[in-house]
Order: structure tokens, then C-alpha cells, then sequence
């Protein structure tokens, strides 16, 4: 049996429910909303299996799972060496967001890299302590700013309203996932520089250990792996 892990709920569920539909699959739920339960029609051997986006990554590690539906951004940050234990199987064409730093509107020194290094550096050097960065993207955001040589910050976790830490003064920038930017100019921050850390979008991920047992299915989908 092929478990196939889909996102429990909201929009990411409706457009992978839509994506199966369109390559002869029906997904759906089986109870009501608040049930975890699904069925999958047109396809023989395959279960569906409803969690959170966040649960996924993990799921398809360990083996729980054979295939899932979820953010690149997701897999990347929450896997360490992702690549040894799933295969990017499809980019799925919605779910589009960026990965992006972003500082106060009112910092009109700070349009890049170079810049927000500086500022690190003086304001490490004027408050003694390193300028703090608020994410939940902890390994994506250090691994971008170590390859940009960017060292003089701290990252402080935020797992609820990462925008609104500025504000509260308990972070001088942000790393966070957004689709549009309006979050963040409501919150009178600007993206920093022109290229995101991560451009990520629903994609789907097969265990790599159970690749050669899911390619029926993918070939059945008009995929290849």
C-alpha cells in the first residue's frame, strides 16, 4: 500500500485535491472537517493520508509515508541533508511563496547584503549584543547568511506573527516565507535585496527508499522519477 500524505486542510488541500483530479485521481475526505480521514478514487494500492503541511517532511523521512505533498521550504529546513531521504518528485505549479529578510522601511541605508553587514556590525558594537533576526526558517536563514559571509546577528525563533516582532521590539529584522509582501509593508518592513534566500512552492516529495515501489503511481500521474 501507498501512502500518500496530503496537507489536512484550506487552500493547499482544495488545489492538491485539484492537481490529483486533473491526472484521473479523486482525493477527498471521507468524515467531516474535523476528521483526518480520506479516500482516493482511480487508483488501485494508494491511501490517503491527511496531516499538517509541517508534518510531512518528517513523515516522508521516516519512512511513514511514501509520498507527500508540501512546501520546498519545508522539506529544506526541516531535513537536514533532505536529499538522502526524499526525492523532489513534481513541482505542482501553486503554492508559490519566498523565503525573503526583510528590515524596517525606515533603515534607508539598507537595500542588501553589504549594507545589512554593516549595520550588524555597528549595532553590535553599540548595544553589545548581536542584532536579532526573528524566523522559524532557522537552518535556511543561517546557511544563506554563512554563504554570504553575513556573521554579526542572532536568529530568536518566532513561530506566530514573525512580522510583528519589529514592532514589539523584540527583533531588528525578520526572515519569513511571504506570497505578496503586503504583511510586511503593513508592517513597514521592505524586503532586503533582490534574489529571495528560497523560492519555494507545493511540490511533491517521494521516500527515496520507496521510489522504485511508487513509479507505477507516478507513471499513472504522468510523472517521472
Amino acid at each position: 500500500m501507498i501512502r500518500l500524505g496530503v496537507p489536512s486542510k484550506g487552500r493547499l488541500m482544495e488545489q492538491t485535491f485539484d492537481w490529483f483530479a486533473a491526472r484521473g485521481v479523486a482525493l477527498s475526505r471521507s468524515g467531516s472537517d474535523r476528521e483526518y480521514a480520506g479516500r482516493v478514487q482511480g487508483a488501485d494500492g494508494v491511501s490517503l493520508v491527511l496531516l499538517s503541511a509541517g508534518e510531512i517532511p518528517r513523515e516522508l523521512a521516516a519512512g511513514r509515508i511514501e509520498l507527500g505533498v508540501t512546501g520546498t521550504d519545508l522539506v529544506r529546513e526541516k531535513l537536514a541533508g533532505w536529499r538522502s531521504d526524499v526525492v523532489e518528485v513534481a513541482p505542482m505549479g501553486f503554492g508559490h511563496a519566498d523565503l525573503i529578510l526583510a528590515v524596517p522601511e525606515c533603515w534607508r541605508d539598507c537595500e542588501d547584503l553589504d549594507d545589512f553587514a554593516s549595520i550588524a556590525r555597528d549595532f553590535r558594537a553599540a548595544h553589545g549584543f548581536r542584532l536579532r533576526i526573528a524566523t522559524k526558517y532557522h537552518r535556511l536563514v543561517r546557511a544563506w547568511l554563512a554563504h554570504h559571509e553575513v556573521a554579526d546577528y542572532q536568529l530568536v525563533d518566532s513561530q506566530g506573527a514573525t512580522e510583528g516582532t519589529v514592532a514589539n521590539q523584540t527583533a531588528e529584522a525578520v526572515a519569513d516565507i511571504t506570497s505578496s509582501g503586503e504583511t510586511l509593508r503593513a508592517n513597514n518592513l521592505k524586503i532586503l535585496g533582490a534574489e529571495p534566500i528560497l523560492q519555494s512552492q507545493a511540490t511533491l516529495f517521494a521516500n527515496r527508499a520507496a521510489l522504485d515501489d511508487v513509479r507505477p503511481f507516478l507513471a499513472q500521474l504522468g510523472v517521472e522519477a
